[in-house]
């Protein structure tokens, strides 16, 4: 039995991931890198936003997230 509080934290080590995005998406994406400098006051880079701009995606599909649980009476 541990004898702290605090669980051992999960694998953090980021995962390289490369894909391809539609001229479209890309210019998407750099507007998006304008509105978040525009509203944050700091620029940062698309590839930084990805990670991010994916897991609020995910977080927000309910669907996902009942699949994921097992409660989508599949």
């Amino acid at each position: 039995m541990n004898s702290i509080k605090l669980p051992q934290l999960p694998d953090r080590t980021p995962m390289k991931l490369s894909v391809s995005v539609t001229p479209d998406l890309h210019q998407d994406l750099q507007e998006y890198a304008l509105a978040y400098a525009a509203a944050y006051g700091r620029e940062v880079a698309v590839a930084d936003l990805v990670p991010a701009i994916l897991s609020a995606f995910l977080e927000s599909d309910r669907g996902f997230k009942q699949r994921r649980k097992g409660t989508d009476g599949a």
